[in-house]
């Protein structure tokens, strides 16, 4: 049958928390009888963003990653709820609230690390996916609260089949978070390598009468530690390139400026790289 799915294009995040504060209006003093407790108003993050800093000025960027739970079909939280976690048909995993009080280990049995601790009501709380909507015919959008108030439309639902969803995946190249947990989320990520992988960037310039000039259309390869042509590339009219989504590791930087080349020895140790400009 149809399941939700949350998708966040990750190039699209600007940090403007709606996201976490469209929750908070929807949780925050709200009880929603059936689905959750009220949040509390400080110490939740049931959508939280994630921030990295890729890079060195002026090559930089800082990336944006929105985080909740993942409502995994093979969650680890439902086997330490003893009984107090399910999976509802359309694929959202839920706390009940009343099965679950004082079950601190919930906490703890998330590796995503989105189940928090409501001390006040002695219970674990998370992101519902604001199933209580969901299950509203009125709720005219149709969507959950982060979703709705999304400006840039980073993040979207998705209630479709799973076949439906398979197809996404492979042609949007969608990727779940931490997939060594082994989890099966139900949130899938594009352009998750911006967050999780880096680059080396870098500009050419050229010396002509005296003086340092960007070099436009220089050719850039790059090579892994084999030999292997990673990518080719052309640099843009401020003589820059950048070669992005590169696991750790030794490449090499091959340059051509009118027929002259130059190779760089890179190596990619959990930061991205920005190795100025080269000069020719």
């Amino acid at each position: 049958m149809k399941q939700w799915y949350l998708v966040q294009d990750v190039r699209w995040c600007h940090d403007c928390n709606n996201c976490l504060m469209s929750c908070k209006d929807e949780f925050v003093g709200n009880d929603w009888p059936g689905y959750t407790k009220p949040q509390p108003r400080h110490g939740h993050r049931w959508v939280n963003v994630l921030r990295r800093e890729r890079g060195r000025y002026a090559r930089n960027d800082y990336i944006y990653l929105a985080t909740t739970c993942q409502h995994c079909e093979d969650a680890p939280c439902e086997a330490a709820g003893k009984g107090a976690v399910y999976r509802r048909e359309d694929g959202i995993v839920m706390i009940d609230q009343e099965k679950a009080k004082g079950n601190k280990d919930l906490v703890d049995s998330c590796p995503y690390g989105a189940i928090y601790y409501n001390e006040e009501e002695d219970v674990a709380q998370k992101c519902t996916m604001c199933s209580h909507l969901l299950d509203d015919p009125d709720w005219t959008p149709g969507v959950p609260r982060c979703v709705h108030s999304c400006p840039t439309e980073s993040l979207k639902a998705f209630y479709i089949e799973p076949e439906e969803m398979e197809a996404m995946i492979e042609s949007e190249n969608l990727e779940v978070f931490h997939p060594e947990y082994g989890t099966k989320p139900h949130v899938f990520y594009k352009n998750l390598f911006m967050f999780t992988k880096n680059f080396v960037a870098g500009g050419v310039t050229k010396n002509k009468n005296g003086v340092d000039d960007c070099v436009e259309n220089a050719t850039a390869i790059l090579k892994d530690a084999k030999g292997n042509i990673v990518e080719v590339q052309k640099t843009n009219f401020f003589g820059d390139f950048k070669f992005d989504g590169l696991d750790d590791g030794d490449y090499v930087l091959e340059l051509n400026v009118e027929g002259e080349e130059k190779k760089i020895d890179v190596k990619i140790e959990g930061k991205s790289l920005n190795l100025d400009y080269i000069a020719f």
